[in-house]
């Protein structure tokens, strides 16, 4: 428990720092909340993982100090809907849902009021937050507060690119369509079906809940293999930055990432506004043209989805396009490097020099993103075509 203890005690210290105007006993438990009931788990973390479990503890504070710490119960709950309604995707989901639906005076917040209650009541991780939350606070208002920005974190996790969210609605759609009837048939009884069905050429019949259940954690094992590769890309980039440009570099990408402003970084390197400017020109430089197409390149467009093996992330129409607009030369570049062969055997193997291959592949790679950047992608996960 020495690490569940030590990440105790750097939370009473940021929280107490940053919440004063909470009771000693409100910052206790909203470090308890942050660090969750199973606190045995944080020591078979090791690198990456428990990288991310901080992450995922900031994020939720930075939630709860936002939108919910010390609010009144009523404004609490509008800053979700609001919060979760600014999304654009959820938003045009729930309005072409209500549009095909039979009820079509209903708007975005209700049917958003709707799923919520569904998920609180339905849903067993926001179940068990709640049931944690109870024993860690006896505050009214605080045991609200923190049960909503659980909410929200829950909805907003990244689940195929799509917030949890809009799998949620489409849970609530199908259940409503199923449920909702406009006319009730008075000469023939009404049949109910169950959440398990039976197959005609078996005789155990098998459970749609389970069915639901394994999908969830598919979906959550992806989820934190993005975050994953997510960590690892930041840690490599970093380590390039401070070895190949500067330490300069280094911290100001960490700030970054942390939101600062171009002020602020300024102000925290104790630089001129216009040295950082030119900093995270030569960064993006770096990070695009070198990192993630030289160096690094397999780990940054796998985390991507934009490896030569997902055909550089574009649909197959759009690979087709891509593919007959480049020279007998080009295809060739990309046939080797499907085949795993490096810039030197290449440049070898076709009498070129080694940094013509890079900079032929450098200039191909950024085609097929402004291609695939100036089409909308669709939703759904597509299969690739080697040429």
């Amino acid at each position: 428990m020495a690490r569940a203890e030590e990440l105790r005690q750097e939370w009473q210290e940021r929280v107490r720092a940053e919440c004063p105007q909470q009771s000693m006993a409100a910052q206790d438990s909203i470090v308890r909340w942050l660090i969750g009931e199973d606190t045995a788990r944080f020591e078979a973390m090791e690198g990456t993982q428990l990288a991310i479990a901080r992450q995922a503890m900031d994020y939720r504070f930075r939630i709860l100090q936002q939108r919910y710490l010390g609010l009144p119960q009523d404004r609490a709950y509008k800053n979700l809907l609001q919060r979760l309604s600014s999304l654009a995707l959820v938003r045009n989901k729930v309005r072409t849902g209500v549009a095909l639906s039979r009820d079509r005076h209903r708007t975005v917040m209700d049917v958003l009021q709707e799923v919520i209650q569904q998920l609180i009541q339905s849903d067993t991780y926001i179940r068990q937050q709640m049931q944690w939350i109870a024993q860690c606070a006896p505050d009214p208002r605080l045991r609200n507060a923190l049960t909503l920005a659980s909410v929200e974190e829950y909805c907003l996790r990244p689940i195929r690119n799509q917030p949890l969210l809009v799998y949620r609605f489409v849970n609530y759609l199908r259940q409503s369509q199923r449920g909702g009837m406009t006319q009730v048939p008075t000469g023939e009884l009404i049949r109910l079906i169950s959440d398990e069905i039976a197959p005609d050429d078996a005789e155990n019949p098998v459970s749609l809940v389970d069915n639901e259940a394994l999908a969830q954690y598919q979906e959550q094992q992806v989820w934190e293999e993005q975050q994953a590769m997510r960590e690892d890309v930041k840690r490599e980039f970093l380590r390039y930055l401070e070895e190949k440009v500067e330490p300069a570099a280094a911290r100001w990408l960490q700030l970054h990432l942390q939101g600062k402003t171009q002020e602020a970084i300024a102000k925290a390197l104790d630089m001129p506004i216009r040295q950082v400017y030119r900093l995270r020109e030569k960064i993006s430089y770096h990070a695009v043209r070198v990192f993630a197409l030289k160096t690094h390149s397999d780990l940054v467009t796998t985390w991507l989805g934009t490896s030569l093996e997902q055909n550089l992330g574009l649909t197959p129409d759009l690979w087709n396009s891509f593919w007959q607009s480049l020279t007998p030369l080009q295809q060739g570049l990309i046939y080797d490097l499907k085949a795993k062969m490096s810039f030197e055997a290449i440049a070898k193997a076709r009498g070129l020099k080694t940094n013509q291959v890079s900079m032929e592949w450098v200039k191909l790679y950024l085609s097929a993103q402004a291609l695939r950047g100036a089409s909308p992608q669709p939703s759904a996960e597509l299969e690739t075509e080697v040429p």
